[in-house]
């Protein structure tokens, strides 16, 4: 397109622009905790490793020549987030930006991104195979993988989806026929009975208590023979009646923890029992095996839950690694350290059917929830990389939880180990070299082994620019060795990568005490029914989210802990540990949890408005109103709000659903309803806030804290109107619910039609992103909520200029990017080469860039015409108040990027602070 073409589009967009709009404030870094997938990786002729630098957006190239340790040769920013990058070349590198939901082409020869290939939501692999060359890159939050031609990589992709939750990890066989792709989030084979409903007609029927069941109805059924262990309590009043959750055997029967058949009301013949159709099947696919000559797809099941990891063994099997949990075994003390195993799988993709597992911690019997340190430093927890040396004699499996390399053999044993830095990842084998890389995600370095004796022998770091809340109070949510009593396990064994498992958990306790409701608020001074106080046997709790949890108390499902250092008892009584955190350490954690934040929400209208016509695959209408199955309509999210909101009170005709999911968090108030006004509470001696709590939920569980409602999209895949689902738990409290359709068509919800229930369903979906109208302290029905801390749906979204010319959409694209930041909405930054250097690039409104050199400004339209083939230009789409250190000052020095390269050069230096910020030397032997 001409300049005189791209003129006329800037002369409309600053006609556009909002002159002195204000600048959203925020902090200089914004913490997604997105996890690598495949951060490592050499060329094909060994004389490279590339890494990315999450944390700073970049690709980081080392040059492997020197006999001594990687060198640090180039630092290439890319998009937000990148988690994986693949050598397509010696030249050619694909970088896979998980938040700005593309995938860089970057040219390893000049130093630069050439294109940008946009994807679906969440990439997260890419490997290529097939003949002709296609590159396959996996999409996780959608379930699909995207087939690219690297020949034209903005055409239009083919989509394979893929009947699985979160398909992360791939690898592709040694001919190139076959992609496998790992299921991140597969489940167990587990999933819940409902029991405990108060409400007359409502989902899931009370099949815990159905008279057809092992214990002609009893609820809470008994954990062992007749009986419970622990003992009940004495002085406890009786149980609440709950829901039960169940695991399918190797045989497909549907088990409790004591034995106990539930086949027939899960299953069988009276399956509706349990709100289920007759042969109704969770099939727990794993693994993913794609033909790529016909894209059709085949599964090995029964692996693992949470498959974290594949490489391809050099006699053609695929070897898997991850954790699987143990959720169906009821209460804390049974379960107490010994809640998860850490596997391989060894599958066969001629026979998918066939497998076999591994326990990677061979020297544990899981007979004692602790066991000495020096026994406990030897295992792996968190598993993030697995490669095979050339022989296939020896697999090496990296702990990002306990900062260690494992060899296991190929039947399972373990040939030895050796630490290295905090939180490692990728892992790749030089055979030339006879050496292993790997990635420290956490402490920003890469350690260089040797294989012969299995001993690091150099560490070389780079720069970090993530926060020190980060750096320090990290290792307590995911450290295995110090903070469990067998070394294999953490907080983010359930709560993965700040998130969830996507499983329901019994941790309540026969012998515990019940708990007063002192100082809660209850209800928020409305009108509710009594309240009552917390029995230690709470029955199945799905896991929640750690994202924006700081600043949300009172905490789990309940609010029975009042803020985050309630829960320092679980380091003993869940993981087994011999001590709890310290004083220092629980606030070190604090801070860290507290920089957790919601991703873009893909929902969301670029602009973050609501959508008005979103389509819903997936979403089945529940026969409230019609069939039950049938595909919902398009869902309207802004009509969607309109019901949530007053004066529709849809819940019974009595409040609103936005009274107590106040916008924009859907938490409740923090307030109390004096009669005329809501008014604030003070907060706790922790800090902590008192959001309400309802006794309306309609279970045994009466009192229960309003859940916020940002990552409702995440936790989709239940579906009960249908014969299969790919997912055990979904919605409310013990994720019994399998739907959002359902929830909002339960008895206390009045929506009218179909048309309503998919406008709710769309509002639901999209509800995370904030700028949703707030509430007032004057207004009963409509109380202020917190603030979120989530991301502007923009953010991360990516243009490339040059390569062939701007088109009408990406130049329409770049308008929208320069309206949104010169309304202070989002920051805008450009990176790319010019005139043979490196550049960057920051928008400082009113149609004008500040370049990395303090002295130079440019006009949007002058910089849009430099983008030309070899001297191209990528747009970015960054948080508010991060565009600053992206853009033109990565160290925050103060000193712009361009002025530092030009004062080094001048002294014979390196100018950028990935390469200048470089350590190395010998580690110590292997341990």
């Amino acid at each position: 397109m001409g300049v005189i073409t791209r003129a006329v589009v800037l002369l409309s967009l600053l006609a556009v622009l909002a002159p002195g709009a204000s600048s959203a404030s925020s902090s200089s870094f914004v913490n997604w905790e997105d996890p690598h997938v495949h951060p490592l990786e050499l060329t094909p002729d060994g004389t490279k490793l590339l890494a990315v630098n999450t944390a700073d957006s970049r690709l980081l190239v080392f040059d492997l020549t020197s006999r001594r340790a990687p060198e640090l040769v180039a630092a290439i920013p890319v998009g937000l987030d990148p988690v994986s990058v693949r050598a397509r070349s010696n030249t050619e590198a694909w970088v896979v930006n998980h938040i700005s939901d593309s995938v860089s082409i970057v040219d390893l020869r000049l130093g630069y991104v050439r294109a940008t290939v946009q994807t679906d939501d969440e990439p997260a692999d890419v490997v290529f195979a097939g003949f002709p060359q296609r590159a396959f890159i996996t999409c996780s939050q959608v379930n699909r993988v995207l087939v690219v031609d690297p020949s034209r990589p903005n055409a239009e992709p083919r989509r394979i989806t893929l009947k699985g939750e979160d398909p992360r990890a791939l690898a592709a066989s040694a001919d190139g026929r076959f992609v496998y792709a790992a299921i991140f989030e597969s489940g167990n084979g587990s999933t819940l009975i409902g029991g405990g409903s108060l409400i007359p007609d409502a989902f899931p029927p009370n099949g815990v208590g159905d008279a057809r069941g092992p214990y002609g109805g009893v609820n809470p059924p008994p954990n062992r023979g007749d009986s419970f262990f622990p003992a009940l309590n004495p002085a406890n009043p009786p149980p609440p009646a709950v829901g039960l959750i169940v695991k399918k055997d190797a045989r497909g029967r549907w088990m409790d923890d004591n034995h106990g058949d539930w086949t027939d009301l899960v299953s069988g013949a009276h399956a509706s029992a349990s709100g289920r159709l007759t042969g109704w099947d969770l099939p727990d696919r794993d693994l993913a095996i794609i033909d790529t000559a016909t894209l059709g797809v085949t599964y090995a099941t029964r692996l693992m839950n949470i498959n974290m990891a594949l490489a391809v063994h050099p006699s053609g099997s695929v070897t898997v690694v991850g954790t699987d949990a143990t959720n169906e075994v009821r209460f804390e003390p049974n379960v107490n350290g010994r809640f998860l195993r850490v596997l391989m799988a060894t599958v066969d993709p001629r026979r998918p059917g066939s497998r076999s597992l591994h326990d990677l911690n061979p020297h544990l019997d899981y007979s004692k929830p602790t066991v000495p340190r020096a026994v406990r430093n030897l295992s792996v927890g968190d598993p993030r990389g697995v490669t095979w040396d050339s022989t296939g004699t020896r697999a090496y499996v990296t702990g990002m939880g306990s900062n260690n390399v494992v060899v296991m053999s190929p039947n399972g044993a373990r040939l030895g180990q050796v630490s290295v830095g905090e939180g490692p990842t990728g892992i790749v084998f030089d055979a030339a070299r006879q050496r292993l890389y790997v990635l420290n995600r956490f402490e920003a370095s890469v350690s260089v082994l040797g294989t012969d004796r299995l001993r690091e022998l150099s560490r070389v770091r780079f720069f970090d620019p993530s926060p020190v809340a980060i750096k320090k109070g990290r290792r307590h949510l995911y450290d295995t060795h110090e903070t469990s009593g067998l070394g294999h396990l953490s907080c983010a064994s359930c709560h993965v990568d700040a998130r969830m498992d996507r499983l329901a958990w019994d941790l309540g306790d026969p012998s515990g005490t019940v708990k007063t409701l002192a100082g809660q608020n209850l209800g928020m001074g409305l009108p509710l029914p009594p309240f009552e106080s917390w029995h230690p046997m709470k029955g199945p709790m799905t896991t929640q989210t750690l994202q924006d949890v700081i600043g949300k108390e009172p905490l789990h499902w309940r609010g029975d802990r009042a803020s985050i250092e309630e829960f320092n008892p679980a380091f003993e009584h869940l993981q087994g540990n011999d001590r709890q955190l310290t004083r220092k350490e629980m606030a070190e954690l604090r801070s860290y949890l507290a920089t957790l934040t919601f991703p873009p929400n893909p929902f969301r209208n670029l602009d973050n408005s609501l959508p008005s016509d979103l389509p819903l695959p997936g979403q089945f209408t529940t026969g409230r109103f019609g069939p039950a199955g049938q595909p919902l309509p398009n869902g309207n999210a802004v009509n969607g709000m309109n019901i949530f909101r007053p004066p529709r009170l849809l819940a019974q005709g009595l409040f609103a659903c936005n009274t107590c999911h106040t916008f924009p968090s859907g938490v409740a108030t923090n307030m109390q309803w004096t009669g005329t006004m809501f008014m604030d509470l003070p907060r706790g001696e922790k800090g902590e806030f008192h959001h309400a709590l309802v006794s309306t939920d309609g279970s045994t569980n009466v009192t229960l804290k309003v859940p916020q409602l940002r990552n409702l999209y995440e936790k989709v895949g239940l579906e009960l109107t249908q014969k299969e689902s790919l997912a055990g738990f979904s919605f409310i409290h013990d994720g019994s619910v399998d739907s959002l359709a359902r929830f909002v068509t339960e008895p206390t919800f009045f929506p009218t039609s179909d048309q309503e229930v998919a406008d709710l369903v769309a509002l639901l979906l999209s509800f995370s992103g904030s700028e949703l109208p707030k509430g007032s302290p004057m207004e009963l029905f409509l109380p202020p909520g917190p603030d979120s801390q989530d991301s502007h749906a923009a953010v991360g979204q990516q243009v490339t200029l040059g390569s062939m010319g701007a088109t009408p959409a990406q130049l329409g694209r770049v308008m929208l990017f320069m309206s949104l930041a010169e309304k202070g909405k989002v920051g805008l930054v450009v990176k790319g080469r010019q005139q043979g250097r490196s550049r960057g690039f920051t928008y400082v409104r009113g149609g004008t860039f500040q370049s990395d050199r303090a002295a130079e400004k440019v006009n949007a339209l002058m910089l849009m015409a430099r983008a030309q083939e070899g001297s191209e230009l990528t747009y970015t789409v960054v948080p508010a108040g991060t565009e600053w250190r992206i853009g033109v000052d990565q160290d925050e020095d103060g000193t712009l990027d361009g002025d530092e390269r030009d004062g080094d050069a001048r002294a014979g230096l390196s100018g950028d602070d990935d390469v200048a910020e470089v350590a190395e030397g010998p580690m110590g032997a292997s341990r």
